[in-house]
């Protein structure tokens, strides 16, 4: 049971996060993220840290709460929090607890079976996938129909809970959220990655048959959250993947049950980084061109370089509002192929930055954001440093970090 004192703690941090939401300070932010997603003229690049990955350097010291049920709502609140207060970056402070509708999708139905090794501080961050596909032609009568499943009750239960916790202060609010697919992670979890790269040369009509399924079922899967009503408007502050917002004017901004096409959607494909563009048109492309084509807008990418598969085919996604242009990206072609069009320049800049050395390289870090801000010159450009796992107990590091991406971007990006 969540004590008197807990509760005390939570509505608090719940008031702060309010106060926090309304603030002018906020609400500036909010305004230059419209500004970005509408594509402005008067737009700026935005900055965001994302936090969960690092979260352990900053939330374990700050937490009051004992009971495990308070703890993790605590860590949460802690958690919004923090970006703001520690980072000054441009994360946004809602006044509102975001509900989202809970659904699971298992590809092929089969168990995902993971090995996990501990370092030197007892976390199990390295992790190995233990392959139920070896041969695809061997073991294809593996491949099942996917299961999936909406639960409607697990939102019910969460939002009594909030309400009656701080409901009068954070309401609990239904939210939407991006429709996260990544095919080539699902075949990577169920038979290592030298299998599937050769699945494709040994195999190529039994490969092209299991990608297919997988999109069918997929297909299923998007009409199912279609059907059960729980695709909610993806607007404004909601999460898209990869550390950023689905802050558009090109989507309805209201109402409930919409459509696939209504919504924002996310793909990726690092899985197949090692492949000729050409093998994953033929393999990939297809497929991933189905499912992309469901969305009203769609966010594409991860670690994955993109360059080498833009003018192949990732130019032909005509919803594409956000392309993901990691450290092994060409920064400038892909500047030249974003710039004067309505797709966000999301640059991932890369975690070394801040998370291998205590002190911050003030000079490395000026020379890589002038390098993206004069690549990204003329397009809507946005940071989201992703992947930091440690940041050596120093927030102010990250902080002062944020403050040069932005006196880079302010010297030499244009819009």
């Amino acid at each position: 049971m969540i004590t008197q004192k807990e509760k005390e703690i939570l509505r608090a941090l719940a008031y702060q996060q309010r106060e926090i939401a309304e603030s002018e300070k906020m609400k500036q932010i909010v305004s230059d993220w419209e500004k970005h997603g509408a594509f402005a003229s008067d737009r700026r690049p935005m900055v965001t840290i994302e936090l969960w990955t690092f979260s352990e350097d900053i939330i374990p010291q700050l937490m009051q709460c004992e009971n495990e049920e308070a703890r993790a709502i605590e860590w949460q609140l802690r958690s919004n929090l923090a970006n703001h207060l520690l980072f000054e970056d441009d994360s946004v402070v809602r006044p509102y607890w975001p509900i989202g509708i809970p659904s699971t999708f298992v590809p092929f139905s089969i168990e995902v079976k993971t090995q996990h090794a501990s370092d030197s501080t007892g976390g199990e961050l390295g992790h190995h996938f233990i392959p139920a596909i070896h041969d695809l032609a061997e073991d294809f009568h593996l491949l099942k129909p996917s299961s999936m499943s909406v639960d409607k009750k697990a939102a019910e239960s969460e939002e009594a809970k909030i309400e009656a916790l701080f409901g009068d202060i954070l309401p609990p609010k239904r939210s939407g959220a991006s429709v996260n697919l990544s095919p080539m992670q699902n075949i990577v979890h169920i038979m290592s990655m030298e299998d599937m790269y050769m699945a494709m040369y040994d195999y190529p009509d039994e490969f092209h048959q299991m990608m297919q399924m997988q999109t069918d079922d997929f297909m299923r899967y998007l009409d199912l959250l279609e059907s059960e009503g729980v695709l909610l408007p993806t607007v404004t502050d909601q999460h898209l993947c990869q550390g950023s917002y689905c802050f558009t004017d090109k989507l309805p901004a209201c109402g409930t049950g919409l459509k696939t096409s209504q919504v924002w959607g996310y793909m990726d494909s690092q899985e197949t980084s090692s492949i000729s563009p050409e093998m994953f048109k033929e393999f990939v492309w297809p497929y991933y061109k189905q499912l992309g084509d469901r969305f009203g807008r769609l966010s594409y990418g991860c670690c994955e370089p993109v360059h080498p598969l833009f003018d192949v085919c990732l130019h032909e996604f005509e919803n594409l509002g956000k392309i993901s242009i990691s450290p092994w990206c060409d920064e400038t072609f892909m500047g030249e192929r974003l710039r004067g069009k309505n797709i966000v320049y999301l640059r991932k800049p890369s975690p070394n930055l801040i998370g291998v050395q205590s002190e911050l390289d003030e000079e490395a870090v000026r020379e890589y954001m002038k390098q993206t801000a004069q690549a990204a010159s003329g397009c809507t450009l946005e940071f989201a440093q992703r992947d930091v796992y440690h940041i050596h107990n120093t927030p102010d590091k990250v902080k002062r970090y944020v403050s040069l991406i932005r006196e880079a971007y302010e010297t030499w990006w244009r819009p």
